[in-house]
């Protein structure tokens, strides 16, 4: 299967699961940024439940490409998006193997949102061994042939994500249950090197 995917703040499980499981992945940097999404926003398990952590971004003219969307550092919101990562996940039993490669990649400055979610999208492919063949468009397309097209699919309003898949081990189960597809770091700071399989 080939698929078209947007580039979004550390994606949950399932859009993972497509990046390791389909033989091709092509991004559109181009499309027009859209609110309300996964692409300056992730959900952890905090310690009270779901937590959406959002990044902070300038403000834009409508249609703006996705490409051109610069962060705002009006105050220090990587430090409380690494804090509450931290805070949640501290206890549980593969953080500690990751911590120091992910905060270097979290506190470094990006000036554009697509830069910064790359950059951490490419330290999680390198922390699972996972080299999928990806590309990068040039221009805004409506669509590829051969491609399935989960652009509009990775959506907080999407109820289909909240499906429960495969459970895992999660540092806060006993007290809310098991939450399914949240960002992929909640996996791989439980289940290490199983990640991959999982997905």
């Amino acid at each position: 299967m080939k698929v078209i995917l947007p580039v979004v703040y550390l994606g949950n499980i399932e859009y993972y699961s497509l990046l390791k499981n389909s033989e091709e992945v092509f991004f559109d940097l181009h499309g027009h940024y859209l609110k309300q999404n996964f692409r300056n926003r992730t959900e952890i398990y905090g310690a009270n439940g779901k937590l959406n952590l959002i990044i902070p971004v300038e403000k834009h003219k409508n249609h703006t490409a996705l490409q051109d969307i610069k962060i705002s550092y009006d105050h220090f919101w990587q430090k409380q998006h690494w804090r509450s990562i931290a805070s949640a996940y501290r206890s549980s039993p593969y953080f500690e193997f990751y911590e120091e490669e992910l905060e270097t990649v979290f506190m470094k400055h990006y000036t554009h949102l697509v830069e910064f979610n790359l950059a951490l999208q490419n330290k999680i492919l390198d922390l699972l061994s996972m080299s999928p063949i990806v590309s990068f468009s040039k221009e805004h397309h409506k669509e590829i042939e051969g491609f399935r097209d989960y652009r509009g699919y990775f959506t907080p309003k999407n109820k289909s994500l909240e499906v429960p898949k495969e459970p895992y081990n999660q540092v806060f189960e006993e007290k809310y249950g098991f939450l399914p597809n949240l960002f992929i770091l909640d996996l791989l700071f439980n289940e290490g090197p199983n990640t991959v399989s999982f997905l």
